[in-house]
């Protein structure tokens, strides 16, 4: 069971990341629309292909960092809402506490060690 001060610096180590990660979203989806006429080829003046092959390469490299930052935020609202309805720190499988470790070193876990090892092994 997690003691209210260490359930709070928790809390707060999700807000922060919360809004980093708003931030991030927000830098990919401003680079996007910036960049949607070199990836579509659609600029005043004619590229080498190449240039055009790396513009995309970046905006697919983006467009997966952007779902990589989204999955994390919706992982992290979910840890909040755990929070809100006390039963932050117990594995979503199998009903175990988390170990402390494991949430300091990944506060938005909803799975303990042992179910996420059986979760990758699949």
């Amino acid at each position: 069971m997690l003691d209210a001060r260490t359930l709070g610096l928790l809390r707060d180590a999700l807000r922060n990341e919360r809004e980093r990660l708003i931030v991030e979203i927000g830098e990919y989806e401003r680079e996007a629309k910036e960049t949607l006429s070199d990836v579509s080829g659609e600029n005043n003046y004619r590229d080498h292909m190449a240039d055009q092959g790396s513009a995309t390469f970046a905006r697919e490299l983006d467009m997966t960092l952007e779902g990589n930052a989204k999955e994390a935020l919706e992982a992290v609202d979910a840890a909040l809402a755990r929070i809100e309805f006390g039963d932050y720190g117990t594995c979503v499988r199998c009903g175990e506490q988390i170990r402390l470790e494991r949430l300091e070193a990944v506060p938005a876990a909803d799975l303990c060690i042992s179910c996420k090892e059986w979760e990758e092994s699949r």
